[in-house]
């Protein structure tokens, strides 16, 4: 069963994010990953985050065991430690669910 996950972002540098993701895209798509949909964010309305949204995305995956293995491979965390961190200042998980 396929897995999506619903994300926003608080992002701070958008070239540094840009890095980021043209970084991680072709190890994501490698791990049969993408995103479905992608948008910034002008205004919100409500959140129950403690920090402002200005992106939101979502990401699809084959299964939740293969979204794990994506996070969790040492080639994303390397690639989340260089580009990452410092083009993001906040994230929240909104939602996950299977498809």
């Amino acid at each position: 069963m396929a897995h999506e996950l619903l994300v926003g972002l608080t992002v701070t540098d958008d070239e540094g994010y840009a890095r980021y993701r043209a970084a991680m895209t072709p190890l994501l798509q490698a791990h049969g990953g993408g995103f479905r949909y992608d948008f910034t964010i002008a205004k919100v309305l409500r959140s129950a985050s403690d920090h402002p949204i200005n992106r939101v995305f979502v990401l699809r995956f084959p299964s939740k065991e293969g979204m794990e293995e994506f996070f969790g491979s040492p080639e994303y965390l390397a690639i989340r430690a260089q580009h990452f961190a410092g083009a993001v200042a906040g994230t929240t998980v909104i939602a996950g669910y299977d498809v």
